[in-house]
């Protein structure tokens, strides 16, 4: 029932005495008749009906055989051309399937979109709300993002409600925007499906049962395999270092083996190498990072030397 004919109903039954009343005219009103209604709605019926409307909507839109219809039409979209696998269709259903992961500063949960006979499996990356979340280093990486609004600046560094709000939209969009420029690039990176407010609908990497592929700190890779991955990885770093970004917070958690393909995921805090002024830190603290790593499983020093590699990879940023 729309909005209109709930107070449509609500008011039928006095537009006789309304017009009686703007005529001159009295109402004649016997002993039983019920009180004659005087002046507008209340805001109190207002809401009322407002929740009624709410509630009836909410049933409504509710699809049978999943928890939401795709919300594909009116979210941002990813980079064209679209991948064969995804479901973009306007009347898909989507479904909730499970939690795939929990963070400090979002979850990722496990979602299927479906039409028909065609279906996908999404990661569905939410940001956390106002009291639960904990951007507890967003200071040096934003540092470089610029607002648009002073309002909007000086609410983040006071970190009100919603300062913590507009941090949370950033992270998001800059996630949303560095998959999006780094899988246009052709980095390893999960393909960015949508951007609605703080969630993002991102490729799943894993099999088809819903299994998400493992971090590479929970892989035993062996030697053939580590310098395999090694190269890898400093082919993803150089592509990073040549669009002029650092991932900002590179570990082996933040990296995926899936069939033996190395995956970066992860990356609100991305950092603009040339407009951060730490840049050149939260590279070198990247590349120190997860050189260690495989230092730790195997990887002869001189190969794995962190130094030899944040130069090269400040050379190719342009920043040497």
């Amino acid at each position: 029932m729309r909005e209109h004919d709930l107070y449509e109903r609500y008011e039928s039954s006095y537009d006789d005495a309304d017009t009686m009343r703007r005529k001159g005219k009295r109402t004649k009103r016997t002993d039983d008749a019920e009180p004659t209604r005087r002046g507008r709605m209340t805001e109190e019926e207002k809401l009322r009906i407002a929740r009624l409307r709410e509630d009836q909507l909410s049933a409504e839109d509710t699809p049978e055989d999943g928890d939401r219809w795709s919300t594909w039409g009116d979210a941002e979209q990813g980079p064209k051309p679209h991948p064969s696998w995804l479901v973009t269709e306007l009347a898909a259903v989507d479904r909730e399937l499970g939690i795939v992961k929990t963070g400090k500063e979002a979850d990722v949960f496990l979602l299927e979109r479906a039409m028909g006979e065609k279906a996908c499996l999404l990661a569905a990356k939410r940001y956390r709300s106002n009291d639960h979340r904990m951007f507890h280093r967003d200071a040096g990486y934003l540092e470089g993002r610029r607002m648009k609004k002073s309002r909007e600046t000086r609410a983040i560094a006071n970190r009100t409600a919603f300062g913590r709000n507009l941090i949370a939209e950033q992270w998001a969009v800059a996630e949303f925007a560095a998959l999006t420029r780094l899988w246009q690039l052709g980095a390893p990176v999960p393909y960015p499906v949508q951007r609605s407010g703080t969630e993002l609908l991102l490729e799943f990497i894993g099999d088809d049962e819903g299994t998400a592929a493992p971090r590479l700190a929970q892989a035993r890779p062996d030697e053939d395999e580590l310098l395999d991955l090694w190269r890898q990885l400093v082919a993803t770093l150089t592509t990073l270092a040549d669009a002029g970004l650092a991932h900002g917070d590179l570990s082996a958690y933040n990296l995926m083996v899936h069939e033996g393909r190395l995956v970066l995921i992860d990356l609100p805090q991305v950092v603009d190498l040339v407009a951060n002024p730490r840049g050149a830190e939260f590279l070198d603290r990247d590349v120190r990072n997860i050189s260690g790593w495989f230092a730790s499983r195997g990887l002869p020093p001189e190969i794995a030397d962190p130094s030899a590699l944040v130069t090269t990879l400040l050379d190719v940023a342009g920043m040497s």
